[in-house]
C-alpha cells in the first residue's frame, strides 16, 4: 500500500510539470511593490521554470515513462483523476472586477462599516489569504484588509484574465544583446540594448519576443525582436493603493501641476516681454531715420549695448535643471506634445525643461543635435547635458536629459510614457551641453 501512494506522489509530479508545461510563458510574476503577492510569486516561479520542458517535450516523455514503468496498476481513468487534483498556481489570485473608472474599497475588518485602509482598482491583483463567508482577506501591493468575493475573479477566473490586466516585460540577461529587425540571427541589427533594461513586450512568438524601445518624435514607434534565450520574461501586475500612498500621489501631481503652471505663466511674461522689446525697437528705429548722422550712431550703439546686456538662459546649473526635470517622470507621452504635464514626446519634454530656465532650443531632436549648445564627449557628461539616439536609418530620432550617474530621464514611448533610464538602454549617438 506504501508503494502505491510512492507511485501517486510521483504522478502528481508528472502531472504537475505537464500541466505547467502547456502554461503562460514567462519565468516569473513579479510585484512592483516591495512585497509583492506572497503566496504566487514563488508558485510562479517554478511553475514557469518548468515550461522550458515544453520546448523537448520532456514533460510529456516524463509522465509517459512513469505511466508505462511506475504505475501500471493504475488506469488512465486513475491517472487523469490524479492530473485533474494539481491545483493551478493561480488558485490564490484575485483580481478586481469592479466597475470601470470604479474601485473597491479594502477594509480593516470584514464589515462594511470598518475603516478603509486602501483601494483596489479594476484589474489590480491580490493574493488571497482566506475566506470568511462573503469577505476575502487579501494582501495587495502594501495593503493587507478585506473586501467582498463578489467583487473579485478568483482562480481559474482570475487566470483566464491574466492576459488583459497583467503586463510582460523582457529584462536583458546577457552583456549587450543585439536587437533584431525579425525573428532570426541572420536579419538585420537594429540596436544594442545592455543588461539588466527592461522592455516592454509587444508581442511574443515561441522562441522570440517582440519588444518596444523607444516612440521618437518623428512617431515612429523604434521595435525589434529579441531572443527568449537571452532575456528573462516578467508579468507585473497592477497593485491596491493604500490611503497613504494615495494622498503622497495626490500631492505629487498637485506639485507637478504647479511646477507646469509656473512654466507657462514665466514663458507667456517671456514672450510678452519680447514683445514689448521688438515694439521699443520699431519705435526706436522710427526715431532714428530723423535724427541726424551723430543721434543714428548714437541710438545704434544704444541698441548695441542694449542686445549685449540681454542674454539666453540664466545661472541655473545642470543639477537643478535635472532635479527639475525628475518632477515629471510618470507624466504621459504625447507625439507632437509640449506639455510636461499633459504630455510630451522627447523633445518636447526637454525642450519645456529648459525653457523653464530661459533657454531656447530647437524644436525637434535632430535639430536639438546639431544647435543646442556644445557637443561633449560621453565621458565628460554632466548633468543637464542632452544625449541624441538615431534610428535604423542612421537619422536622429530620440534625445533624453543626463541627471547624473549613468540615467537619463526621458518622454520614452506612450505605454512607460516619462520615465527614467541607463542612459545607454540603447547605444548613443552624441552628448551636447546647453548650458553657457
Amino acid at each position: 500500500m506504501i508503494k502505491g501512494i510512492a507511485v501517486k506522489a510521483s504522478l502528481c509530479a508528472a502531472a504537475l510539470l505537464l500541466s505547467l508545461s502547456y502554461g503562460i510563458t514567462a519565468e516569473a510574476a513579479t510585484s512592483t511593490s516591495d512585497k509583492g503577492i506572497a503566496g504566487i510569486t514563488p508558485i510562479l516561479d517554478s511553475y514557469y521554470t518548468a515550461t522550458a520542458d515544453k520546448k523537448t517535450g520532456d514533460a510529456e516523455k516524463l509522465l509517459e515513462t512513469l505511466s508505462k514503468n511506475q504505475a501500471d496498476n493504475l488506469s488512465t481513468t486513475e491517472l487523469n483523476t490524479e492530473i485533474t487534483k494539481v491545483e493551478s498556481p493561480y488558485a490564490n489570485l484575485g483580481i478586481s472586477i469592479a466597475n470601470e473608472n470604479s474601485y473597491v474599497n479594502i477594509r480593516s475588518k470584514p464589515d462594511q462599516e470598518s475603516e478603509v485602509v486602501g483601494k483596489l482598482y479594476p484589474g489590480c491583483a491580490a493574493d488571497i489569504l482566506e475566506t470568511e463567508g462573503e469577505w476575502v482577506k487579501i494582501h495587495s501591493g502594501k495593503v493587507d484588509g478585506y473586501i467582498k468575493s463578489e467583487f473579485l475573479a478568483i482562480g481559474e477566473e482570475a487566470e483566464k484574465l491574466i492576459d488583459d490586466v497583467a503586463t510582460k516585460y523582457v529584462i536583458v540577461n546577457t552583456q549587450t544583446l543585439r536587437v533584431r529587425e525579425g525573428q532570426g540571427t541572420d536579419t538585420d541589427i537594429v540596436a544594442l540594448i545592455p543588461q539588466d533594461e527592461k522592455y516592454y513586450i509587444v508581442k511574443e512568438y515561441d522562441e522570440w519576443v517582440k519588444i518596444l524601445i523607444d516612440e521618437d518624435d518623428s512617431n515612429e514607434k523604434i521595435t525589434g525582436f529579441v531572443s527568449k534565450d537571452l532575456v528573462k520574461i516578467d508579468v507585473e501586475f497592477n497593485y491596491a493603493i493604500s490611503i497613504e500612498e494615495e494622498k503622497a500621489k495626490l500631492e505629487a501631481q498637485e506639485a507637478a501641476r504647479k511646477a507646469e503652471a509656473e512654466r507657462l505663466e514665466k514663458l507667456a511674461q517671456q514672450q510678452e516681454e519680447q514683445r514689448q522689446k521688438e515694439a521699443q525697437a520699431k519705435k526706436a528705429a522710427e526715431n532714428t531715420a530723423k535724427q541726424t548722422e551723430q543721434s543714428r550712431k548714437e541710438s545704434s550703439s544704444s541698441s548695441s549695448s542694449s542686445s549685449n546686456s540681454s542674454s539666453s538662459g540664466s545661472s541655473s546649473s545642470g543639477s537643478e535643471i535635472a532635479n527639475y526635470a525628475l518632477n515629471f517622470v510618470g507624466n504621459p507621452y504625447a507625439y507632437g506634445g509640449t506639455s510636461l504635464t499633459g504630455g510630451a514626446d522627447c523633445s518636447g519634454f526637454v525642450q519645456s525643461i529648459y525653457s523653464h530656465f530661459g533657454y531656447s532650443i530647437a524644436r525637434s531632436s535632430s535639430s536639438q543635435s546639431q544647435s543646442a549648445g556644445k557637443e561633449v564627449s560621453f565621458s565628460n557628461l554632466q548633468a543637464g547635458d542632452l544625449i541624441f539616439y538615431r534610428n535604423s536609418g542612421g537619422s536622429v530620432s530620440h534625445v533624453a536629459l543626463y541627471i547624473g550617474s549613468g540615467k537619463v530621464v526621458h518622454a520614452s514611448n506612450k505605454r512607460d510614457g516619462i520615465k527614467i533610464s541607463n542612459y545607454d538602454y540603447r547605444t548613443p549617438y552624441k552628448a551636447r551641453r546647453v548650458l553657457n
